[in-house]
C-alpha cells in the first residue's frame, strides 16, 4: 500500500512489474467494495440455499394423521424412526401447566419473558437521534407437553426451544414509559442517551393451542412416540400457523436471500467493470504516451539526416539541465506556453500533463533544436 496526497492505493503486481499492472492500481475503496459485496453476496446465496433446501424438504416430507395407525407404521420401519415427517396436534401437559401472571385464564407448556429498553441514541455522523433497544431481561419457561391426535394418541414433544417457526403467541405487552427530571434530561444529553422506557412482554404456546411439528418421529421402547430435533441435521420446526403458512413463510425467506445475493453480486459486477474501465482508459494513455515518444525520435532522428539543425545536448551549463532530474539537457519544448524547462523523459514521468513552470496544459511537445 502507498499514499499519494489523501489518495490511498493497493496494488499488486501481475507481470513482474513492481508497481502492479504496468503502473495501474486498483483503488483501496474499489477493492473495499468489491470484496465486500462479493463477500455479502456469497453468504446471502449460502442462506438462500438453506433456506431453498429446508423447502425441499418440507415438500419432500410425508403428512401423518396423529392416530393409533401411527405405532403400526413405525414398527414396521427400519430402527423405529422416520427421519423427516409431519404432523399435527392439540397441545397438552404431561402434567402440570404454566399460568400467566399477567392474565390469569392464560395456561400453557411454553413461557417466555423479556424486558426490553428502549433508547435514543446520539449519531455524530448523520447529526441526529437514533432509535436503539437493548434486552434486558429474558426468561423462559417451559413443562413436559406432547401432541394430541383425534383418538388421544399423543406424541411427546423433545426440545421445544432448539425449533423454528412461530410457535408462541404474545398474551401480555406493556409499555413503561420514563418520567426524566430536569437534571436527568441535561445528564443525558450530554451523555448523548435518553432512555425511552421499557417494554414488558410475554409469549406463551397454549394448551390446546393447534401445533404443527416437523421434525423426527421415533418409538421409544416403552411403546411411546416422540417428535425431536432430526438427527440428519434438517430443520426442525414447531408452529401454530400451519404447515401451509410454515411452508410460505420459508419460501418466501429464501426469495429475499436470493435477491439480496443477485443484488450484491450485481453491485460486484459493477464495480468489475468500474475498474475495467479504468483500466483500458490506462491503457490507451500509455499507448498514446508510446506513440508520443516515438514521434520525437523520429522528429530527432529526422533533424540528424538532414543535417539542418544539430541536437542540443549541451549539458555543461547549469541553465540548461532538466529542472526535474537535474541530470539530463533540457531536449523537448513544452506547448502552447513554449517553455523549455526538462528532459523528455521526465516530460513522460509527470503525474499530470502540466507544465513545471506555469501550471498550463501540455497539449504537444516537440525536440528542442541547436542551429
Amino acid at each position: 500500500m502507498r499514499t499519494t496526497g489523501t489518495h490511498f492505493v493497493l496494488c499488486r503486481s501481475l507481470t513482474g512489474d513492481p508497481v502492479g499492472m504496468d503502473g495501474f492500481c486498483l483503488k483501496l475503496l474499489e477493492a473495499v467494495c468489491l470484496g465486500t459485496s462479493l463477500a455479502v453476496s456469497g453468504v446471502c446465496y449460502y442462506l438462500y440455499r438453506k433456506n431453498r433446501k429446508s423447502v425441499d424438504k418440507l415438500d419432500d416430507a410425508p403428512h401423518l394423521v396423529l392416530d393409533k395407525h401411527l405405532k403400526d407404521i413405525l414398527n414396521v420401519t427400519p430402527g423405529a424412526c422416520l427421519q423427516y415427517v409431519v404432523i399435527e396436534g392439540a397441545v397438552q401437559p404431561v402434567d402440570q401447566s404454566l399460568t400467566s401472571p399477567f392474565q390469569k385464564e392464560a395456561v400453557g407448556v411454553l413461557q417466555k419473558f423479556m424486558l426490553t429498553e428502549y433508547r435514543l441514541v446520539w449519531n455524530s455522523l448523520s447529526r441526529s437521534w437514533i432509535d436503539s433497544q437493548q434486552v434486558v431481561h429474558q426468561r423462559v419457561n417451559t413443562v413436559p407437553f406432547v401432541l394430541l391426535g383425534s383418538d388421544d394418541t399423543t406424541v411427546k414433544v423433545l426440545c421445544p426451544l432448539q425449533a423454528s417457526g412461530l410457535h408462541m403467541e404474545t398474551t401480555y405487552e406493556k409499555f413503561h414509559q420514563v418520567n426524566h427530571g430536569f437534571t436527568d434530561t441535561v445528564l443525558e444529553y450530554i451523555g448523548g442517551q435518553k432512555t425511552k422506557g421499557q417494554l414488558e412482554t410475554e409469549e406463551m404456546l397454549k394448551v390446546g393451542a393447534a401445533l404443527t411439528g416437523v421434525g423426527e418421529l421415533i418409538l421409544d421402547t416403552d411403546g411411546s412416540l416422540s417428535l425431536r430435533p432430526p438427527s440428519n441435521g434438517s430443520e426442525y420446526f414447531l408452529s401454530i400457523t400451519g404447515f401451509d403458512t410454515l411452508r410460505g413463510d420459508q419460501d418466501s425467506r429464501a426469495g429475499w436471500w436470493r435477491v439480496l445475493a443477485i443484488g450484491f453480486a450485481l453491485a460486484g459486477s459493477l464495480v468489475l467493470l468500474w475498474v475495467g474501465r479504468r483500466y483500458y482508459c490506462h491503457l490507451r494513455a500509455r499507448w498514446e504516451r508510446e506513440q508520443e515518444r516515438r514521434e520525437f525520435e523520429r522528429l530527432q532522428a529526422e533533424a540528424s539526416r538532414t543535417g539542418s539543425a544539430e541536437a542540443h545536448q549541451d549539458g555543461g551549463h547549469l541553465e540548461n539541465v532538466c529542472v526535474i532530474c537535474l541530470s539530463q539537457p533540457r531536449n523537448c519544448i513544452l506547448l502552447d506556453c513554449g517553455h523549455v524547462c526538462c528532459c523528455y523523459s521526465c516530460y513522460q514521468a509527470l503525474p499530470q500533463h502540466l507544465c513545471p513552470i506555469c501550471r498550463q496544459n501540455i497539449t504537444r511537445v516537440v525536440p528542442l533544436y541547436h542551429t
